[in-house]
């Protein structure tokens, strides 16, 4: 049976405890992974720290810069050996992870590399009341020991989505990935130590939350920053940890977001990106629309349109190049998201497609599978329309006018991302400006430049990653006034 273990100082390293690795795909176990406990998280950040007091921290961004390109050249050199780890873990169909989530992710190192090589500080020269000059120069500087905790719904992506910036900018990161996805997280230890990474820099601990690896981790008094995607009652267990010796947090949390189709707009083109934005991944993608508010005129085309969309979405062999649906991350969350499903039918839906587990065929029978499922009818305040399901499901209600959907798109705890199908610029501005969301597409969905801030509002969380962003997050900044 394969293991895998923490990665800790520049080698790998098992524990005294362990726990299974599940795929979802199928329900069997594929590796057993080492459970890192107190001492060997202290041992992670020690290793981070010493890192950050030796060479690592004497490094010009130059020089970090082309280790995090030797980084990518690694990971793509070794794509097929991630992609296999990756569809070990979470059960994703080949062609998505193949060809988008670990090029992608090695994508971020170069990005990040270039991002941090070329984005100024600002400085200022200040004229005196004698008549003399001064200057003041902006410097960048690195936070130190970073945590990185990180999710299981795109766990490389959104694990590199960190550690490449945090690195480009100097510090030293323990990772603690979900205990459902550890696998991408203990390989990428081999391409960092392989491309000249030095010892400490990256570290990977496996295990839990509370009791476990990450309330070891957030708890630590040497760790500076902590940064983590995921569910937002985690987000404020992580806040309350990080009060403890003031260190900055950012958190990019949980969503029920929105889309809206006014009835001008390019419906081929709305339907076939909203049934992505639903059923991509599962539906277990922190951008992905659960919401889908319809101008009347439109509302009985949509929901058919929709409903066929949902049914071509059909689970199947991840290795079958034409695989488009997936599982669920694990049992324990299709439990949760058929909760949800039992809710709405409770609540008085009206299921047009799904909400159910589909037969599959032997291997995949024990798998954690559902049907994308399409809601209508539930009340705005209902609890399925209120809470994050995050599972391939959408909910669509008709509108009236612009105001009444603008209301009903911001009627929710959270604010990540949504998105705008018109073909009217002047009322799309107009919406997007009402919105309360960190990121909105207007007749797109899912377009990431990574140069640009992303994050969300109210309980989706706290700061912004991407570009600039990122590197004010994982830096401090300085300011050195020099009299001339």
């Amino acid at each position: 049976m394969r293991r895998i273990l923490n990665f800790i100082d520049g080698d790998y390293r098992d524990s005294a405890r362990h726990f299974d690795d599940i795929n979802p795909a199928t329900g069997e176990k594929v590796a057993i992974v080492s459970e890192a406990g107190e001492a060997d998280v202290a041992d992670a950040v020690a290793a981070a720290r010493a890192a950050m007091n030796g060479p690592w921290g004497d490094s010009t961004v130059e020089d970090r810069a082309a280790l995090l390109h030797k980084v990518a050249d690694g990971v793509i050199a070794r794509l097929d050996d991630f992609v296999a780890a990756e569809m070990a873990d979470t059960g994703k169909p080949l062609m998505p992870t193949k060809m988008g989530e670990i090029p992608r992710a090695a994508e971020q190192f170069r990005t990040f590399a270039e991002v941090g090589r070329m984005t100024p500080l600002e400085s200022f020269e200040t004229r005196l009341p004698d008549g003399g000059r001064a200057m003041n120069v902006a410097e960048r500087t690195p936070k130190g020991v970073v945590a990185a905790i990180c999710p299981w719904n795109l766990p490389f992506i959104l694990m590199t989505w960190k550690v490449a910036p945090a690195l480009i900018c100097g510090n030293a990161v323990v990772v603690k990935p979900s205990e459902e996805t550890p696998a991408t997280a203990a390989l990428l230890g081999e391409v960092m130590k392989a491309a000249g990474i030095p010892k400490g820099v990256y570290n990977v601990v496996h295990g839990f939350g509370p009791g476990s690896a990450g309330a070891f981790l957030t708890a630590h008094p040497d760790v500076d920053a902590i940064t983590f995607t995921g569910e937002t009652r985690t987000g404020e267990a992580i806040m309350k940890a990080a009060a403890v010796g003031i260190r900055d947090i950012s958190l990019e949390l949980g969503g029920k977001n929105a889309g809206i189709l006014f009835a001008d707009c390019d419906f081929e083109a709305a339907i076939r990106t909203e049934a992505m934005a639903a059923f991509f991944n599962c539906g277990q993608i922190c951008l992905g629309n659960e919401r889908l508010y319809v101008e009347r005129a439109i509302y009985d085309r949509t929901v058919e349109a929709m409903t066929k969309a949902a049914k071509s979405f059909a689970p199947g062999d991840p290795m079958d190049k034409a695989t488009r649906l997936g599982p669920l991350s694990s049992h324990g969350h299709r439990d949760k998201v058929l909760g949800y499903f039992k809710a709405a039918r409770d609540a008085g839906a009206e299921v047009h497609a799904g909400g159910v587990i589909p037969d599959m065929p032997a291997p995949f029978d024990g798998g954690a599978w559902v049907e994308p499922t399409v809601w209508t009818g539930l009340a705005q305040k209902s609890v399925p329309v209120q809470e994050e399901v995050f599972g391939p499901v959408t909910h669509i209600m008709p509108f009236d006018d612009a105001d009444e959907a603008i209301a009903l798109a911001n009627d929710s705890p959270y604010g990540l991302a949504g998105t705008i199908w018109t073909k009217d610029m002047s009322r799309a501005h107009h919406v997007a400006s009402r919105r309360r969301v960190g990121a909105l597409w207007v007749n797109s969905w899912m377009i990431r430049d990574l140069r640009t801030p992303f994050g969300g509002m109210k309980a989706s969380g706290i700061g912004r990653e991407g570009g600039a962003a990122s590197l004010h997050f994982y830096s401090e900044i300085r300011n050195i006034c020099t009299r001339l």
